[in-house]
């Protein structure tokens, strides 16, 4: 199926990092359409800390102009004559990968979200040169494989954040043995802590412990599954801990905020120490020395499969997980990339989309 010529849909795009919080409506073109490809009419985005990171060039310089967004749900337009797995009107969500090589071993092991050749929903370049645009638009276009079926139990505007957030710390949580029986820790409680919490419970996690830097994410934290309140403003609030938990889920995203020395020693022998955030700044030193007492390892984490996002989804259906939001309007994409940035909402942004003019049908952007 080849592209319909002249294609364009719209978006709203940041055209200067200077001024990143500044959003115009610009029109775009899609990628090429492929035979697995799905073209989903956007009803909701949530907003991410990566939209943040990437606007303001904390990640580097970005494309300009860029269309943010990678929590992607809605319902499906069109599908490519290969599509087997979707129709038109099935309720169908995108998250922070929208292709891969297909051919590597992560993409033949349910790992595609580390194929060196992947593309990010947005900020990023196809083989071909196409632009990926995210998800503050009227539509996407993903390939089968990158699009992800959405359970019926779940608002739609529940599950967006899921899709990346969710994921990111779901993904790591069962990579690492979350199950009866074990000791998890979350540190920091917003818009990944929020679901690592939940998730870990879900799991059937023994205990888990809240790691944050002050008491006012308290009620909070143990409302959303923590056994455990930790305060880690005292020089010696890792003491009662040391050697006590499997596995920590590090989902602050301010370098010079985390103990990461003191936090290694709470993990008995072997613990993992996983980190999800992506902080602008270099993680706090480290000597090897420090990781000797209790063979500790530390690791990284990116997104999930979509293995995984299925996986989490049923479990969220299942155990009643829920995500934490604030709705807004698409146009508000400014005030909502503001209040990530200064950390004051709980938990989550997600964007609603409405017309672009009041004249103008949902589907003005497209060509179907």
């Amino acid at each position: 199926m080849s592209s319909q010529a002249g294609e364009k849909w719209k978006g709203y795009a940041v055209r200067d990092i200077k001024n990143w919080d500044k959003f115009e409506v610009i029109e775009f073109h899609p990628k090429q359409q492929e035979d697995y490809d799905i073209d989903i009419k956007i009803e909701f985005c949530g907003v991410c800390g990566s939209d943040v990171h990437t606007i303001t060039g904390g990640w580097g310089e970005p494309l300009l102009p860029l269309i943010p967004g990678h929590e992607i749900v809605g319902h499906v337009v069109r599908v490519g004559p290969k599509v087997t797995s979707f129709k038109v009107g099935d309720r169908a969500g995108v998250g922070a990968q929208v292709c891969s090589c297909f051919k590597c071993a992560p993409c033949k092991s349910d790992s595609e979200q580390y194929c060196l050749n992947g593309v990010s929903t947005y900020n990023a370049k196809y083989p071909n040169g196409d632009v990926a645009q995210g998800g503050y638009s009227t539509a996407i276009r993903a390939h089968e494989r990158f699009v992800f079926p959405l359970p019926k139990e779940l608002p739609l505007e529940e599950i967006a954040p899921m899709l990346c957030a969710g994921l990111t710390v779901y993904s790591p949580l069962v990579r690492n043995g979350t199950g009866p029986g074990k000791r998890v820790g979350v540190v920091g409680i917003g818009g990944l802590g929020h679901y690592a919490l939940q998730f870990a419970r879900a799991l059937g996690a023994e205990q888990v412990v809240a790691f944050s830097h002050s008491s006012n994410k308290k009620d909070d934290a143990l409302e959303l599954g923590a056994t455990d309140f930790v305060i880690t403003g005292g020089d010696d609030f890792a003491e009662p801990w040391k050697g006590k938990l499997d596995l920590i889920i590090c989902t602050a995203d301010v370098s010079h905020g985390i103990p990461l020395t003191d936090l290694i020693t709470t993990l008995g022998v072997h613990g993992h120490f996983i980190m999800v955030a992506i902080p602008d700044e270099s993680l706090p030193s480290l000597h090897s020395a420090q990781l000797l007492s209790n063979g500790a390892l530390i690791g990284g984490s990116h997104i999930g499969s979509k293995k995984e996002a299925i996986a989490m989804l049923e479990l969220a259906a299942k155990k009643k997980v829920k995500s934490y939001i604030e709705l807004l309007p698409m146009k508000d994409a400014g005030n909502a990339v503001r209040r990530v940035k200064d950390n004051s909402v709980r938990y989550r942004h997600v964007l609603k989309y409405v017309p672009l003019s009041s004249s103008s049908p949902p589907t003005d952007a497209w060509c179907a």
